[in-house]
Parts: C-alpha cells; structure tokens; sequence
C-alpha cells in the first residue's frame, strides 16, 4: 500500500477506494486527501470530520457509524456520486432536507434519529429510493408521527425496525406498488392495520401478516388462533 504523512493515523492509503476509519480526537485529519475513496465507514462523526469527508467527491457508498455528533449534513450536497448512504444516531440533526439534495441516492438508512419524527421533508425523495430504512436502537424507539408522506414512494424495501408511529395507519403504503418487503417493529401498527395491508396488497412480504404472530387474534374470517 502506498504510503503518506496520513497513513498510520488513518490507515487508510492514499490510492485506496474503500476505507474505515472511527476517530480519535483528531486522528480523521487528511482525510481529504483520499479523493479516490468510493466507499467509506466512518465513526464517531463530529462536524469537522464530516466537512472532511464532504470534499470527497467520488463516494459512492457513505456510512456515518455511530455516533454522530455532526450538528448539519448540508455539506453531503456536494456528493454528487453518492448512491447509498447511511446516518448512525445523528443526535444533533434536526435538518435532513439537505439529503433531498443527493439526486443519485438510491439506499438511504437513518437509524436512532432524536429529531427525525415528522417525514414530510422526505418527498423529493419519492421517485428516487429504492430502499429506506428508519430504525430505532436496541435501546431506543424511533418515534414517527405518520407514514402518509411515504404514500407512493417506489422504493421496494421499507425497513421500520425497533420503530413505532403515532398514527398506526399502514395505509399509504398500499400505493408504493414496488414495495416488496416490510420489516418492521409490531408497534407500527395494529392487528386489523396489518391485516388491511395484507388483503390490499398479497404480493407484499411482512411477518406481522402471519396468523401465528397474533395469538387469541381472528384471522381473515377464519377462528381465533
């Protein structure tokens, strides 16, 4: 591997295309020198480390590991290449319209967001996404107010892992007709909200719609279990 003054800090080479680095104080420094990088893990992301990994404009795949103390992700606009991206327990962020920004983005995970409850900010992403993750923690809930603002997005795998909306209406997702798997938390929805999906759309995958999940429960007509 060839060798510069970032090297040992980094452990990442200069010519490398795929990275890891978790930061130390400020071990990330010259990060910005590996403009060949397409994909990168990176960890315990403060601000200054982010506005590093922001001049790298030929990634490809992004994972911002936890945790993330970045107060703004306005500098991710500039990843023009970026196709996948995904934001460990961004606990400053309360703005992710800059994300709407990323027109080639195509994954997009958000996990254990302590401002992300209200999805409306998602819309531009709409035509775009062919995955979306919004998980909890295996210690925290993610709190969503509504999935309406996902109502015919084209993605074909939502993932509501360790996750729970205000509403519990499952109904919008009746309109992604390209949605093909739904795995997710029991408390984003009810028993009848999940047995409305499954009558509407027989082509979607989801555990909940399994007789055997939902004990003492009656099923489609049939006797209680």
């Amino acid at each position: 591997m060839e060798r510069d003054e970032f090297s040992d800090q980094l452990g990442i080479g200069p010519a490398s295309r795929v990275g890891v680095h978790h930061r130390k104080n400020n071990s990330f420094r010259g990060i910005s020198t590996r403009t060949e990088l397409r994909i990168l893990v990176a960890g315990a992301v403060n601000q200054d480390y982010l506005d590093e990994i922001c001049q790298l404009e030929k990634l490809e795949e992004l994972e911002l590991s936890w945790p993330v103390t970045a107060e703004t992700l306005q500098g991710l606009t500039k990843l023009r290449r970026l196709e996948k991206l995904k934001v460990d327990s961004p606990r400053n962020i309360s703005d992710f319209t800059p994300l709407t920004k990323l027109f080639g983005l195509k994954h997009l995970a958000i996990e254990n967001a302590k401002h992300l409850y209200n999805l409306r900010w998602m819309h531009p992403l709409k035509d775009r996404l062919e995955s979306l993750a919004l998980d909890g923690s295996i210690n925290t809930t993610q709190k969503l107010e509504s999935l309406d603002p996902l109502d015919g997005f084209v993605f074909k795998k939502l993932s509501l892992v360790s996750a729970s909306v205000k509403d519990k209406d499952l109904s919008p997702l009746i309109t992604c007709r390209q949605l093909k798997l739904l795995d997710c938390a029991k408390a984003v929805s009810t028993f009848d909200g999940f047995m409305a999906l499954a009558d509407a759309r027989p082509d979607l995958q989801c555990q909940w719609f399994d007789p055997d999940w939902w004990p003492g429960r009656k099923f489609r007509g049939g006797p209680a279990r």
